[in-house]
């Protein structure tokens, strides 16, 4: 065991589960920065997940693991095989889902899904119109959840409002001194504040729907098999009540840079064109029965709306003397607001081409509905 390892008292731990014995081997899992994941290996049966969730960002327990609990049973109830295709969460000797250490760390554990995988990165069109067909029909089997049963898991996670309304109170305060020496930055994003309030506007107007949305789109957050093929979206401590621009604007934000998200050479930073239609591609074949027209409008607003309050938050911490973020050295967090500025400039100069994209798709997706066609099945979407 490891120093993280022996943090913890895991035959207690695992005893609140309703596990069988033979676990033999205990060991930190994945890259999370937010739960600390260990996988347990069993000697007989299944293997599983052990999460220490961490209550300072999620603070009501009990409100996220019932949000779990609902989402989950609801999706195993519509899927072909829910032992692979759904998250599958151990219920605890008291009919909880999560427990409580002697030290007073929250618990919850999951069956382990063996022969996936995950990839940080989205390098050929296959994965990222995995990834579509992923995350679209994650919300197309939520379409018919009532989004008033969740609670907001991280309240105003995705409010952009609070997000430049935090900016701004930084800005006065300027704390760490640094405000005067980005200027520029501040009326770049100040200049585009009201457009990107477009969604939570329409959302209030009751143009856009409320569903229930995953909020944390990122590609890596998707498992898929051996064969680069969909197998479970992961990661659902977000998912709570928002707009479908929301999942759609964060998984483009993550897939369609040539550059990672702290790119230092600016000019690095370009659109993967091919991947963005690949996504689109898949994401409507799922959504196209369910989804609105306002909300097809609203998709290239969330494409333009994440990297905008990625580069608002970024800069928020840099001007709060970098206390949320980590960083690798000074500057970094600023460095990160100019690739996400460049990257929303870089969207905004192609915005009519990915426009393009996203009708062409929905009205051939939709005539073909109309003409009585059904939807590519999900078996055929696995092969494209």
């Amino acid at each position: 065991m490891n120093n993280k390892t022996k943090a913890y008292n895991f035959p207690y731990i695992i005893s609140r589960f309703k596990v069988g014995e033979g676990i033999f081997d205990i060991a930190p899992f994945g890259s999370g920065h937010i739960n600390d994941t260990f996988l347990l290996k069993s000697t007989v049966g299944d293997d599983y997940l052990l999460q220490k969730i961490n209550h300072f960002v999620f603070k009501d327990i009990d409100g996220l693991m019932n949000n779990m609990v609902y989402v989950t049973n609801h999706l195993k109830q519509k899927s072909a095989n829910p032992q692979s295709e759904v998250l599958t969460l151990i219920e605890c000797k008291n009919g909880k889902y999560y427990c409580q250490d002697e030290l007073g760390n929250y618990w919850r554990m999951t069956t382990f899904l063996h022969n996936t995988k995950s990839y940080d990165l989205v390098t050929t069109p296959k994965q990222a119109h995995q990834g579509g067909v992923a995350f679209g029909r994650f919300q197309y089997l939520l379409c018919d959840f009532q989004p008033g049963m969740l609670v907001d898991t991280i309240p105003n996670f995705l409010n952009i409002e609070k997000r430049l309304n935090d900016l701004n109170e930084t800005i006065r305060a300027d704390k760490a001194g640094r405000v005067e020496s980005v200027l520029p930055e501040l009326d770049f994003l100040q200049s585009r504040a009201d457009s990107m309030n477009e969604i939570l506007q329409l959302g209030k107007a009751g143009i856009l729907p409320l569903r229930i949305t995953h909020n944390d789109t990122k590609f890596n957050n998707i498992l898929l098999n051996q064969k680069d093929e969909i197998q479970c979206v992961i990661d659902l401590d977000t998912v709570m009540p928002g707009y479908v621009a929301y999942d759609f604007g964060d998984a483009i934000r993550s897939i369609i840079s040539t550059a990672t998200e702290d790119e230092k050479d600016l000019a690095a930073i370009q659109l993967n064109i091919p991947l963005f239609e690949a996504f689109t591609k898949g994401y409507l074949s799922q959504t196209v029965s369910f989804l609105t027209e306002p909300e097809v409008k609203s998709l290239i607003k969330g494409v333009l709306l994440l990297p905008y309050m990625q580069a608002v938050r970024f800069l928020t911490d840099y001007l709060n003397g970098d206390v949320y973020y980590k960083i690798h050295f000074t500057g970094h967090n600023l460095q990160r607001t100019l690739a996400q500025m460049q990257l929303l400039k870089m969207l905004e100069t192609n915005k009519e081409k990915l426009i393009g994209i996203i009708e062409s798709e929905y009205l051939s997706l939709k005539m073909a509905q109309q003409a009585g066609s059904s939807p590519p099945a999900l078996s055929d979407l696995k092969k494209n």
